[in-house]
């Protein structure tokens, strides 16, 4: 064969190889979306589970704190800072609402579907084998973010006091879906991580200290007394979608700048998603 012939002949096959790549995207795409509707019927089916245990929790806590204790005059930070405290508590408790929701929503439903070999269809799909997970990701950041929806209005109109309620949209609209991806992705990463037996430690080991080392309750600036904490909370994703939910939703109250949330949620869900993708991998594999 001639160095023509051979050109022409490579030339030729190209067209071919380009549609088996299409191809081949296609069908990881569709696969890709197939999983995300997946599981969201099973939400759809299992609505009205998904919301009492969406939004009993953060509204017992703003309850509580916010009308229950001024009411009877027993509002933390006394009669002059219980708006303050109000508003501060508003984006914690939807940040610790949608970092819940990641958690166990995806994290304890991939524990039981890896111990169950639930997940061997999908696995078995004519696409990649980490589909499946990033599926996971992207459902759980919808499920993450419904979640929020519902508990925003809650924790703003439930509190006895007037809150400082100032919405910056674009980071608002910008912020709270990137927040709920990096929640999925710890769901996912910590669902390969426990299996059956240790999976409910995940509320006491993982989701108590979160929350509570998560400047829900409290701003990151005010453990300025505290240092060593102060400084150790930095490693809690929580602290940050807190932080970046309270210049995004309230205003007069410190938070940390954005230019340091935004990178920090981001590269929280990149880890967590590479961690997660990882060890979906090795455990569908074994």
């Amino acid at each position: 064969m001639t160095v023509a012939d051979a050109v022409l002949t490579r030339t030729a096959a190209l067209p071919a190889t380009r549609a088996r790549a299409r191809s081949v995207r296609a069908v990881t795409l569709t696969a890709f979306w197939a999983f995300i509707i997946r599981d969201l019927t099973v939400l759809d089916k299992n609505l009205m589970r998904f919301v009492p245990s969406a939004v009993v929790q953060p509204t017992l806590l703003v309850f509580a704190f916010t009308y229950l204790f001024p009411m009877i005059g027993q509002g933390i930070g006394g009669q002059s800072g219980v708006t303050t405290f109000s508003t501060l508590l508003l984006p914690g408790i939807v940040a610790n609402t949608i970092i819940f929701v990641g958690i166990f929503t995806v994290g304890m439903n991939l524990i039981l579907e890896l111990d169950a070999d639930e997940l061997e269809d999908r696995v078995l799909a004519p696409a990649p084998l980490v589909t499946p997970a990033l599926a996971k990701i992207a459902a759980g950041a919808i499920q993450a973010q419904l979640a929020g929806l519902i508990v925003f209005p809650i924790a703003a109109f439930l509190p006895a006091t007037g809150l400082g309620l100032q919405a910056t949209w674009p980071l608002l609209l910008t912020f709270m879906p990137l927040a709920c991806i990096m929640s999925a992705s710890l769901g996912l990463a910590l669902g390969v991580v426990f299996n059956t037996r240790s999976g409910p430690w995940m509320f006491s080991v993982v989701a108590l200290p979160l929350s509570f080392f998560g400047a829900v309750f409290y701003t990151w600036d005010s453990l300025a007394p505290v240092l060593p904490l102060k400084i150790g909370v930095l490693f809690n994703p929580l602290v940050y979608v807190s932080e970046g939910l309270r210049a995004a939703a309230v205003t007069g109250i410190p938070h940390m700048p954005i230019a340091v949330t935004y990178p920090a949620v981001a590269a929280f869900a990149l880890l967590f998603a590479v961690v997660g993708v990882v060890g979906f991998r090795r455990r569908v594999l074994t």
